[in-house]
């Protein structure tokens, strides 16, 4: 894992969250499934959370500048290019930073009751395979994260396409509508590459939320 984060790389999605909401001033707000889509696009392509922050920083430092303020800033979308330029500087001109906290992210007791319910979901879903699978992993050595973390997402990629392949085309075009529909205000502020990466996410958590089946990744271990 990149050590150039400032927070710990497991709070990733909840670090960006609590920022963005700070840095809106509304209290509560809610991110859309694109929202969330975003972030783990950011998380995928190793975008630096330090360059997140400073990218939503500074795209409402920008908004509040402007005279007239036609509408809310209501999709983190909004601060996608500001984050891309922010991580291109860190890429480009810092250094990376060589301290990593010594203090494990979980426990390993939260890690093994995390893959265990995940496996009784999946069990119960009809992917006993998986749940097998998932139950190893629960079973055997939790040390080495990055190792555990690699070894979710293929499981999870083992999912979605079983998932895919039993959705219909009806379903797979009103999800990419849905989708189209929320990015449609923010195409011309991200890169073709960006704009691939995000509406895979968005389309692979679609699916796996309407299955009512959880993310394996660690991230979403609480």
């Amino acid at each position: 894992m990149s050590a150039d984060l400032t927070y710990n790389y497991f709070n990733y999605f909840t670090e960006i969250e609590e920022h963005f909401q700070r840095a809106r001033g509304t209290g509560i707000f809610l991110l859309s499934p694109l929202d969330w889509a975003l972030i783990e696009s950011w998380k995928n392509a190793g975008v630096p959370l330090e360059a997140v922050v400073r990218g939503i920083d500074e795209a409402f430092e920008k908004w509040r500048s402007k005279k007239q303020k036609t509408q809310m800033v209501n999709s983190l979308a909004f601060c996608a290019q500001a984050v891309l330029t922010h991580a291109q500087r860190i890429a480009g001109t810092e250094q990376p930073r060589s301290e990593r906290s010594e203090t494990p992210p979980f426990a390993e007791n939260e890690v093994q009751a995390y893959l265990t319910r995940n496996a009784e979901t999946l069990r119960t879903a009809g992917f006993e395979e998986l749940a097998l699978s998932l139950e190893a992993l629960a079973s055997g050595s939790l040390d080495d994260l990055e190792d555990l973390e690699q070894r979710l997402g293929v499981l999870e990629q083992k999912v979605l396409a079983i998932l895919r392949a039993r959705q219909s085309e009806e379903e797979a075009l009103a999800a990419r509508k849905s989708l189209d529909s929320q990015l449609r205000p923010y195409r011309g502020k991200m890169t073709a590459d960006q704009l691939s990466m995000l509406e895979r996410q968005y389309l692979d958590r679609d699916l796996l939320e309407k299955a009512r089946l959880p993310r394996l990744s660690l991230f979403y271990c609480t």
